[in-house]
C-alpha cells in the first residue's frame, strides 16, 4: 500500500511538472512583469470628523490610523515608492460642495524619506466630509505613469457623503482606463452599509476588502498589501475588441483587459502559423448585482466565419467571475510558404441585471493569448490530452505494475516464512 502511495504521488508530481512546462512556455509577450518601473502604493486616509470615535483598543480611530502608519513607513520596502493622501482633513465647515473637494496630498508618491512622512501623519486630525470618490479620483492621478504595478489602499470608518459621485462607480471608470491600478479597502469598525460600498469599490479593481478592529489588524493589513506592491506581477494590456471580426484587433501572445456590454460581443484576431497552437482563455467579472443563470462563450473562427472550436462556461449567482478557454493546434502545410492564418476569438456573455443596475461601464474582462509551438504529430493532441507526455504515463503504469507484483510476491514469501517457523 505504501508502495503503491508513493508511486502515485510521484506520478501526479511529474505529470503537473510536464503540464506545467506545456502551460507556460518561456519567451517574453506583452502583459509580463518588465521589473523596470518601481512600484508605487498611494495610502489614501479617511480624516474625517467620525474619525475622533475612541471604539479601537481604547482610543480614537484616529490614534489607530497613526500608530497603523508609523509601523507601515518602517516597514515598507525600499523599491516601493509610496504616498499619503487624506479626505476630509482641512475643511470643517457645513457647505457640502466645499467639503466634497477637501481631499489632499499629504505626502507625494515617491522614493520615501520615512521621517519626513511620519512628521506628515503627525499633523492630522479629524476634521471634515467623507469624499471617497473625489480622493480615489485624485489618488489614480497620482499613480499615474509608468509600468510597475499601482495600488491604492484606502481606510475609511464611514461610507461617501458626497453622492452622486458613486465611489463604486469611480472605481469602475478606474478600472475601465485598463492602467493596471488595483484599489484594496480597510473599514474601521463597519457597519453593513459601509461594507458593501467599500467591497463594491474593491470587486471593481480586482482587490481585497478587510473590515479592522483593532490597531494590531490594521497595522497587519496595510504592511501586507504594502508588501504585495513589490511582488511582480502581471499587468494586462488595455485592448479594444470590436463588433466583427473583420475589425477585430490582431493580438499577440500575453494577457489583455477590455469591457464588454451586457450581451454584447467582442471580437479579436491571432495569426497562427503552421505547427503553431494557439490556446486562449477569457474571464468575465460581475462587478455588480446581476441576476442568477448567466454564462460566457468564447469561439475561435475562420475569417469567413467557419466555427473551428469553441469553450463555454455557466453560472448560478454562486460566482462573480465566469472562465472558460479553448485550444486550436494548426497541423504543419506541406507548402513551401505557406502563411499564418488569422484566427478571431469572439466572446460573449449573458449576463443581465434589474432595473436600476447601470450597464455602463461594461463588464470587466480579461483575455489570455498564448500562440506556442504545436504538437509534433497530429495523434498527439488527441492523446488523451497529454501531448507527448503520453508515453510516460504509460511507463508510470508499467512501473506500477512491476512494483505491485514485486510487493505481492514478497508478502506471500513473508507469511511463507512465519508459517514455517
Amino acid at each position: 500500500m505504501i508502495t503503491r502511495t508513493r508511486l502515485a504521488a510521484g506520478a501526479c508530481a511529474l505529470l503537473a511538472a510536464l503540464a506545467a512546462g506545456m502551460a507556460f512556455p518561456a519567451g517574453a509577450s506583452a502583459g509580463e512583469p518588465t521589473g523596470e518601473d518601481a512600484p508605487k502604493v498611494d495610502l489614501v486616509l479617511d480624516v474625517s470628523g467620525s474619525m475622533r470615535t475612541r471604539d479601537i483598543d481604547g482610543g480614537t480611530r484616529m490614534a489607530a490610523a497613526k500608530q497603523a502608519f508609523n509601523e507601515v513607513l518602517d516597514a515598507t520596502p525600499e523599491e516601493v515608492q509610496l504616498g499619503i493622501r487624506t479626505l476630509g482633513a482641512d475643511y470643517p465647515g457645513d457647505d457640502r460642495k466645499t467639503g466634497c473637494k477637501d481631499t489632499a496630498q499629504l505626502y507625494p508618491v515617491g522614493p520615501l524619506d520615512r521621517t519626513e512622512a511620519k512628521t506628515a501623519v503627525a499633523t492630522l486630525a479629524p476634521t471634515g466630509w467623507t469624499p471617497i470618490g473625489p480622493a480615489l479620483l485624485k489618488a489614480a492621478d497620482d499613480l499615474d505613469g509608468g509600468d510597475g504595478s499601482k495600488r491604492i489602499v484606502l481606510i475609511s470608518d464611514g461610507e461617501d457623503t458626497c453622492a452622486p459621485l458613486d465611489p463604486c462607480e469611480v472605481a469602475r471608470e478606474i478600472a475601465a482606463k485598463g492602467i493596471g491600478l488595483t484599489i484594496d479597502t480597510l473599514g474601521l469598525v463597519p457597519n453593513t452599509k459601509m461594507r458593501q460600498q467599500l467591497s463594491c469599490i474593491a470587486e471593481a479593481t480586482g482587490g481585497t476588502y478587510t473590515s479592522v478592529e483593532h490597531t494590531d489588524e490594521l497595522t497587519d493589513k496595510v504592511n501586507q498589501l504594502v508588501d504585495r506592491a513589490a511582488d511582480p506581477v502581471v499587468t494586462p494590456v488595455a485592448t479594444e475588441g470590436a463588433d466583427a471580426c473583420a475589425k477585430a484587433p490582431t493580438l499577440k501572445s500575453g494577457l489583455y483587459t477590455d469591457r464588454e456590454e451586457f450581451g454584447q460581443q467582442r471580437w479579436y484576431r491571432v495569426d497562427v502559423e503552421p505547427g503553431q497552437e494557439l490556446r486562449a482563455s477569457v474571464s468575465v467579472g460581475a462587478d455588480r448585482a446581476v441576476n442568477p443563470s448567466y454564462g460566457v462563450l468564447l469561439r475561435a473562427v475562420t475569417v469567413h466565419g467557419r466555427e473551428i472550436v469553441r469553450g463555454e462556461a455557466a453560472g448560478d449567482g454562486r460566482t462573480d467571475v465566469l472562465s472558460t478557454g479553448l485550444r486550436y493546434p494548426k497541423s504543419e502545410s506541406d507548402e513551401d510558404g505557406a502563411t499564418a492564418e488569422a484566427v478571431c476569438l469572439q466572446v460573449t456573455n449573458s449576463f443581465s441585471v434589474a432595473a436600476g443596475v447601470k450597464t455602463t461601464p461594461g463588464l470587466p474582462l480579461e483575455l489570455t493569448v498564448d500562440v506556442v509551438d504545436g504538437p509534433g504529430d497530429s495523434d498527439d493532441v488527441a492523446a488523451f490530452g497529454l501531448g507527448r507526455g503520453w508515453w510516460l504515463l504509460g511507463l508510470l503504469v508499467l512501473v506500477g505494475f512491476v512494483a505491485g507484483l514485486l510487493w505481492g510476491w514478497l508478502s506471500r514469501w513473508r507469511f511463507a516464512i512465519w508459517r514455517t517457523n
